[in-house]
């Protein structure tokens, strides 16, 4: 078939000279052959008929300067188009044979792959661009100020306001929005939507929107997050921003700060890199963290898991430089930095302990024993602690390790377990783990702190525990450690009863008393199911069974290790929150008041975070690029993933009533039951 393909082509091209009547017989008995052999081929061919021509032929093509492979993917190297004109003088049958036996083009032989940008794609479209500008108007006078809407305008531009930060605007709203820009700064909800009408490549529009900044309504903190984002790269925008967020405390700061870390990749980088002179955000991120010692503790580690980053490590050295530069030029700034210095050798020195443990061939018990023997030993330096500040939690001083409270976990990466004394005379246990990237875990729990801390502002107090997490590297960190049980182990040791476990450690006669325990205890235990089903199941949490979810004697219940976000789960068919027949029979049985208690807060959680959704998806939108790996598998949904677990386009009665039918779903799940059975085995052989 290839030969004759060929053949074809010379004869098309008037190389063969035409014969009547055996053209006729040659191509029936070349239609039989393809026919046959299309029929024998389990193969698919795609046949092109590429252009002749009967002259030289000149190309003009466009040569790009690939980027270098290890420059900074930040700031990326700009691509030089080069205009150049190649002159080909085959035969006509010699240009089609050429690109149809794939020839490689230039580009094809650069080692590895380099991201193209399409010039076509980046040039206006001249008819788009002449509609925009008539329909526009550069006008910026009286009657652009004076416009008003009429109602049914008016509707559509709050419809246009309602739409979640992730939602694309048309043409036509896009140029509504602009239209009625004047009367639209009244609404501190519209700034947003305004800048994503302009089009940044007019400087005529870029002049006019920096020029409305002053008239607008001051916008909200999420906004101004939003504002931070990687779409917006206006110098005066983002210093817009910036100056907004000036007006948040340091507590309502501290619950942004990992995400206003990571928008420090979107700011301008210049070849020195971004200097405290540059970027208003390092400015502000820098003058707070010298102003307040517990923002400053966790600004600096953030900083220092970021310097160990291959692509963007230096720009983070160099804002790490100046805040230190800052400490040294403000009150009792050098004792601080050389407390943060005690930190990072106390981290390393956990660090080196941990991965010797991991390293031994003895079993657990010994394991445990040496930990102690070396924690006790005083030339290793654990023991002659200074008193510093724990980075995990900088509000408590600590000032030693107890030898026997420490102790290794019984999992593949060996985490210690060990317990600082504080100088006020409080334990404060916490888990040190070497060998697992702890930043998505360190990232949930930071949003389920936030989300508690909107639910408290509606006087609803879900009885949630965020323990608190930290990464010093890129694969080690802290935790809190609470004490709990986990629920596989609360079953497993009271015959499927959770109300047992209550009554053993709160029990309690009496009318007051809710199935003989403690009715606060009930209390916690209910709010804590809500709390957790709703953040989990607006987070996606996947990979939940019973040894991750985890229950304290007061009645906390809460979940842990969150290797599985945004929808990803190892396991088939997940169900979408984990709500066993276990948690249901212990509030009682599904119709039980305690159970319909439950339910109503789960809708009133839900319903409230659903009202403070562009707050969560703006910090979401901060992290695409950060190196959290459920975000990083697929950056440009994972806003999208959270959006649509809100369900923003049903009305809160349909909200309630969806999420309604997610408990039952959940409630009524077998598939989770019975891998719960096979992980339960699992377990058991393990051990």
């Amino acid at each position: 078939m290839t030969c004759i393909e060929k053949l074809v082509k010379r004869y098309d091209c008037g190389e063969i000279r035409p014969v009547e009547w055996l053209d006729n017989l040659a191509f029936r008995r070349i239609e039989q052959i393809h026919k046959k052999a299309s029929q024998s081929s389990s193969q698919l061919a795609l046949y092109i008929d590429l252009p002749k021509f009967d002259f030289p032929v000149v190309f003009g093509e466009m040569e790009y300067t690939l980027p270098d492979a290890n420059a900074p993917a930040s700031g990326q190297a700009p691509y030089h188009p080069v205009n150049t004109a190649t002159t080909v003088t085959s035969t006509p049958m010699d240009t089609g044979d050429e690109l149809s036996q794939g020839r490689s083009h230039p580009m094809q032989a650069a080692t590895g792959y380099s991201a193209i940008i399409d010039l076509d794609i980046l040039r206006e479209n001249p008819v788009e661009a002449k509609h925009r500008r008539l329909v526009r108007s550069h006008r910026n006078g009286p009657l652009d100020r004076d416009l008003k809407p009429n109602p049914k305008i008016r509707d559509e531009l709050n419809e246009i306001m309602g739409y979640p930060p992730s939602r694309i605007l048309t043409v036509a709203e896009k140029d509504l929005v602009w239209k009625f820009r004047f009367y639209l700064t009244r609404d501190k909800r519209a700034l947003t939507k305004f800048l994503k009408c302009v089009v940044w490549t007019d400087p005529t529009e870029v002049r006019q929107a920096v020029d409305m900044l002053p008239l607008w309504a001051d916008i909200d903190v999420d906004d101004a997050l939003g504002l931070l984002a990687k779409e917006f790269d206006n110098r005066a925008i983002r210093s817009y921003a910036v100056n907004q967020l000036r007006k948040a405390d340091d507590d309502d700061l501290l619950l942004y700060l990992l995400q206003l870390v990571q928008a420090l990749k979107f700011e301008h980088i210049n070849d020195r890199g971004p200097t405290s002179y540059d970027s208003s955000l390092v400015q502000f991120l820098i003058d707070r963290a010298v102003r307040n010692p517990i923002l400053g503790n966790y600004f600096h580690w953030y900083l220092m898991v970021e310097c160990e980053d291959k692509i963007v490590g230096k720009m983070y050295a160099k804002v790490a430089y100046h805040y230190f530069k800052a400490l040294l030029e403000a009150p009792n700034g050098h004792e601080r930095r050389d407390t943060l210095r005690q930190q990072g050798e106390l981290i390393q020195t956990l660090s080196n302990l941990s991965k010797n443990i991991r390293t031994m061939k003895d079993p657990r018990a010994k394991k445990i024993d040496k930990l102690r023997a070396i924690i006790a030993d005083p030339d290793n330096g654990l023991r002659a602690i200074p008193s510093l500040p724990l980075p995990l939690d900088p509000a408590h001083e600590v000032c030693d390790i107890l030898p026997e409270k420490s102790s290794i976990f019984n999992s593949n990466m060996q985490p210690l377990r060990l317990t600082f004394m504080c100088t006020d005379g409080i334990e404060y246990p916490i888990i040190f783990k070497t060998g697992d990237d702890l930043r998505q875990d360190q990232l949930v729990i930071q949003i389920i702190t936030l989300m508690d801390k909107l639910l408290r502002k509606e006087n609803l107090d879900l009885r949630l525990t965020p323990y608190r997490v930290l990464a010093t590297g890129p694969e080690q960190g802290l935790m809190q450690f609470v004490p709990s049980k986990s629920l596989a182990a609360v079953l497993n040791d009271h015959q499927n009863n959770v109300l047992s476990f209550f009554r053993e450690h709160h029990p309690q006669t009496g009318e007051n008393s809710i199935f003989g325990i403690d009715p606060q205890v009930m209390e916690t235990y209910i709010r804590s199911c809500a709390g957790y089903c709703v953040i989990t199941y607006l987070l996606g949490v996947g990979d939940r069974h019973l040894d991750n979810l985890l229950l304290s004697t007061e009645g906390h219940l809460f979940h842990v290790d969150f290797g599985f976000i945004l929808g990803r789960d190892p396991k088939p068919f997940p169900p979408p929150m984990k709500l066993c027949k276990e948690m249901i029979e212990a509030m009682g049985g599904a119709d039980s008041p305690q159970y319909d208690k439950f339910r109503q807060y789960c809708y009133t959680a839900f319903t409230t975070l659903r009202r403070n959704a562009n707050l969560i998806l703006n910090l979401f939108a901060l992290m695409v690029d950060a190196n959290v790996p459920d975000i990083k598998i697929d950056p440009d949904r994972a806003v999208i993933k959270v959006q649509e677990k809100f369900r923003l386009d049903l009305t809160e009665e349909l909200a309630i009533s969806y999420f309604q039918g997610l408990i039952s779903e959940s409630v009524n799940a077998l598939f989770p039951q019975i891998m719960e059975t096979v992980h339960k085995w699992a377990q058991y052989w393990r051990r």
